[in-house]
Formats: C-alpha cells, structure tokens, sequence
C-alpha cells in the first residue's frame, strides 16, 4: 500500500504579530502569517519574484512560546503540515481556509537587545514559565530548534535545509 505525505518547510518572514487565544479548555492556539518569496529569470532575461503568504498556526507551548518570541518581520523556519478548515460564516456562506500546522519552528535572524547583543530562540524544555532569552556573542552562536511535542532539543544543521 502507498504511503502518503503532508509535509511543508517554509522560510520566510512574519507578515503580522502571532494572535494568541485559548480554547475553552484551555488550549494555547497562535496564528500569524509568514510570507515567502520566489525569484527567477524568464525567457526574455527579465528577473521575476512571487510573493506567497501562508497562514501559520501553532498549537500548547509552541503557540506560547510564538506569542511571546516573534513579531512581524522576523524571519523564521516554520515545518509542520497542511491542514484545511472547513465553517459556515454568519452571512450562510461555507468557508475554507488552508494553514500550516506549526510542529518544529526556528527563529532564524537575531534582534537586538539592549546590550546590542543578539539573543536566541530557547526551545519548550528549557524555558521555564517565563522564557529566559539566551544572550550570547553573534559570531558563534547558532538559533536551537523547537519541537511542538517536547522531545530533546537539536540544533538545526544547515546542511538539512533544502536549498
């Protein structure tokens, strides 16, 4: 029997702050918007960029921890899946909408503290209830990988991103 997929790796920047709410029971669920960009060169040798804007959602203590570590413009590896969502808006019209459904995420740019130093993503099992931000010399230190579901922290090789 064939196996299936539903993968999505984006890189890309924050469009808007990430929202977050909480279901009645308690869930800690964030959206925010990622745009991506495309650029080639066509057949008359015009250069050419395509802009996609994805709608993110993070779901628990990833969807905290997007809350309080990301802002629009930051850039940002986000993998997880395609999910889509199906309701009936209040004018009686069926709506759908396409998302991705944060699993690992990566802060990949640095901002600036007031020490002018820059200060890393800190991933679910070492933050405690209010993240300590690591603060830490540029040139050597590299952003960790957060995992949704709480496994062991792992730096991200740059060798694993796809282009």
């Amino acid at each position: 029997m064939a196996r299936s997929v539903n993968k999505v790796i984006i890189i890309g920047n924050l469009t808007r702050d990430p929202e977050l709410r909480y279901t009645p029971g308690g869930q800690a669920v964030s959206s925010f918007g990622v745009a991506t960009n495309r650029n080639w060169v066509d057949k008359s040798g015009e250069k050419k960029e395509e802009v996609e804007f994805h709608n993110v959602v993070a779901w628990g203590k990833l969807a905290e921890l997007t809350s309080q570590l990301l802002k629009k413009g930051r850039k940002v590896y986000v993998e997880g899946r395609l999910q889509t969502r199906s309701w009936e808006g209040k004018d009686g019209v069926t709506r759908q909408r396409t998302e991705i459904v944060t699993e690992d995420m990566v802060v990949l740019d640095r901002r600036e503290t007031e020490g002018g130093e820059g200060a890393a993503f800190v991933a679910p099992e070492e933050t405690p209830k209010e993240p300590e931000i690591q603060v830490g010399e540029q040139s050597e230190e590299k952003p960790k990988k957060a995992k949704g579901d709480g496994k062991t922290n792992e730096e991200i090789d740059e060798s694993e991103i796809p282009f």
